[in-house]
């Protein structure tokens, strides 16, 4: 449950576009379950030559439960070329075992491979994804109706709540995304047993 929590974290920050190569942005967020800080987010956007981007998203929690300890170690690399995401690969390091999944374009389509806690799905997406749960921390999602979600190889559905608020949705799975001026401040995963608050710190 937790493992798919964490992978549908769009955590975000809107930050300043950098057009130099090999220029590098960096934010980092807490995240909070009942006022208590239980891990952190680190979000990175890599500009290079040839207009190619990466995007580097990295969470490490640990979470206290009655019985048991959670850990979670997370991280997607995703390559852009253009505005065309070429391959992204996530890795995730827990307590209940390891796994990941892979996005890769292949010429005239994606081929999907999502092996993570309790989800797996393989896929042939033929359109091109532009968009993605990455691009959340770096870009608002005006205008967008749906957002790939690494994680899952699948795309998340956004309603915009209010000015700067969208809600994402996927099966059972639902987020909400606060922006000001742009900028990506807070992320409510919202779960049967507690909420958990993503916020950010810089």
């Amino acid at each position: 449950m937790f493992v798919l929590l964490f992978g549908a974290m769009g955590l975000e920050a809107t930050a300043q576009k950098t057009t130099d190569p090999d220029i590098a942005e960096t934010h980092h967020y807490a995240i909070d379950i009942a006022g208590i800080r239980v891990g952190t987010m680190t979000a990175v956007r890599q500009s290079k030559a040839g207009d190619r981007t990466t995007y580097i998203l990295v969470s490490d929690v640990k979470v206290n439960l009655l019985i048991y300890t959670v850990k979670i170690y997370y991280k997607v690399v995703s390559h852009f070329e253009g505005k065309k995401l070429m391959l992204s690969t996530v890795e995730a390091q827990t307590n209940r075992g390891n796994y990941g999944s892979r996005t890769e374009w292949q010429g005239d389509h994606y081929t999907i491979v999502a092996n993570q806690y309790k989800y797996n799905r393989q896929a042939i997406e033929p359109q091109p994804i532009d968009f993605s749960v990455s691009s959340l921390y770096f870009y608002e999602p005006a205008g967008r109706n749906k957002v790939y979600a690494e994680y899952f190889g699948d795309y998340f559905t956004f309603v915009p709540l209010a000015a700067g608020a969208y809600r994402a949705t996927l099966d059972d799975r639902q987020d909400d995304y606060f922006y000001q001026n742009g900028r990506l401040v807070k992320v409510i995963k919202h779960n049967s047993i507690k909420n958990f608050v993503v916020r950010l710190l810089d």
